[in-house]
């Protein structure tokens, strides 16, 4: 193991080359692009299911049972039907985020009190005045915790899909490395990796805070 001279060394050396920064833009922009997929697709079919509990009861068996297969599991199809590149490790991070995004939703919407639609129906709400001011409120405090979740689990797929499919980001630094015998830009990776992920938790916590203040200030 290298000593902490070597590590920061090593750490000044990634970080002056620009390998460190333009390995960890091109991690960031992966995980972003295929979270905000996720969450564009698994937050509105998420609101669907819970209000129709009919529909949801046929859906759940399905979503359970691909719930639990891990997004690695995904990575031999994902080279299979996309080949090499960013489109393999993005369908991964799709895989990672989406069912904890429609999970946090589906619950959301389910639980909203039915005195809020009673309410509604009384001040005779359009469909799409429901959906803006009752449902969006009332399910937007666990459909940030769902995100934070889903970001983590993103956050940590990427590096590993990164290790198989594609030629940047932080998870082929960690492979490259170790092949070259430098387990010192290995510890670098992994230290960036953990301070990334430290930052977007801190960031998704910040925002879960606020939504939750204003839900309960607009409860008030």
């Amino acid at each position: 193991m290298p000593g902490l001279w070597q590590i920061g060394k090593a750490f000044i050396e990634l970080l002056g080359n620009g390998t460190l920064f333009r390995y960890s833009v091109a991690s960031l922009f992966r995980v972003t692009l295929g979270f905000y997929i996720a969450a564009l697709l698994a937050v509105p079919l998420g609101l669907f299911l819970g209000r129709r509990r009919f529909i949801n009861r046929w859906a759940n068996p399905f979503i359970q049972f691909l719930r639990p297969i891990s997004p690695l599991a995904w990575i031999p199809f994902a080279m299979i039907w996309f080949g090499i590149g960013d489109q393999p490790a993005l369908f991964i991070i799709f895989i990672g985020s989406f069912f904890p995004i429609l999970l946090s939703a589906i619950n959301a919407a389910a639980m909203i009190p039915s005195m809020y639609f009673q309410v509604a129906a009384n001040l005779q709400f359009k469909v799409w005045e429901s959906l803006c001011y009752v449902i969006i409120p009332a399910t937007v405090p666990s459909i940030v915790l769902g995100l934070r979740v889903a970001l983590g689990i993103a956050w940590m797929v990427v590096v590993a899909a990164e290790m198989i499919a594609v030629k940047s980001g932080l998870g082929f630094l960690i492979v490259d490395a170790r092949n070259a015998l430098r387990i010192d830009y290995v510890i670098v990776a992994v230290l960036t990796i953990g301070i990334i992920g430290l930052f977007l938790d801190h960031t998704m916590t910040r925002l879960e805070h606020i939504d939750s203040v204003r839900w309960r200030f607009e409860q008030a």
